[in-house]
């Protein structure tokens, strides 16, 4: 798919999938619902042409909402779906024509209160299944769990990965233990990652560490295998995603055309089959 890609966006009707962990007095900014209309003015705004919609609820109900909205600037979903049970089957159940626009599959690690979900066999058999349907698996994980996820990577090579927000940089303070453990899961050629959930480096002195990060994440997977993502409209508790998208082009700016299109749109359509 050519253009631009926002990898990560997020869309919520809180009357059907109430979303508890937005605070109203210190997140006014996302205290709302946000509609796939909100959706196509950012995009607009920020000078994007699709974005991928990821879950923000363990819910299958929520990825069929998600599935069912008819915007062609939705370029895929990222949907939810139990890993510990019957994958085969919850994923034969959906709409067929919905089914098509379903291009990955996230679970809520970073607050699942099992912190060894990800190393689980029932789990592990079923992203073995997610491969044999060609589906990625974003891993939202905080920094202290980037070598357990590089595990399960390892030990996964016919499946694709993507490291959401870099792997949680945002909220560490201990940048030697982000920087080995995504590293470390840099290694694996079947991952990748988003340059995402960081638009509040951009504001409060914090751009030299925002180009710091991103520059170890290039070294670290190359451009073929890292992508823009804006993680709107939480974005919008930081810079925004308008500002967030002028940051990316200042960041990659001094890339090849060809590099700065990877980031922009080739790899997120290698990583979700997008366009074909």
């Amino acid at each position: 798919m050519t253009g631009v890609i926002d990898a990560h966006v997020h869309l919520w009707n809180r009357a059907t999938d109430p979303q508890p962990w937005i605070d109203p007095t210190t997140m006014a900014a996302i205290d709302r619902d946000f509609t796939p209309g909100d959706l196509e003015r950012m995009l607009d705004s920020a000078g994007v042409d699709a974005a991928v919609v990821v879950q923000a609820s363990n819910s299958a109900a929520e990825t069929r909402r998600l599935l069912a909205h008819p915007s062609p600037r939705i370029a895929g979903v990222v949907g939810w779906t139990d890993l510990t049970a019957d994958v085969a089957a919850q994923l034969d159940g959906l709409d067929p024509a919905a089914r098509r626009r379903l291009v990955g599959i996230r679970h809520l690690v970073h607050i699942d209160p099992d912190p060894d979900w990800l190393a689980r066999p029932d789990v592990g058999r079923a992203l073995e299944q997610l491969g044999a349907r060609d589906l990625g698996f974003d891993l939202v994980v905080r920094w202290w769990q980037l070598p357990l996820a590089a595990t399960v990577v390892a030990a996964h090579p016919g499946v694709r990965f993507v490291v959401d927000h870099l792997g949680g940089i945002a909220e560490s303070d201990d940048e030697a233990g982000w920087e080995a453990g995504l590293r470390e899961l840099a290694g694996r050629p079947n991952t990748f990652a988003k340059i995402s959930g960081l638009a509040g480096l951009v504001n409060g002195g914090d751009g030299a560490r925002l180009r710091r990060v991103v520059d170890v994440a290039l070294d670290a997977f190359g451009p073929e295998r890292l992508m823009y993502g804006s993680d709107w409209p939480l974005a919008e508790l930081g810079a925004g995603a308008v500002a967030w998208r002028r940051a990316v082009d200042e960041l990659i700016g001094e890339l090849s055309p060809a590099e700065r299109q990877s980031i922009m749109s080739g790899a997120a359509s290698v990583l979700y089959g997008l366009g074909g």
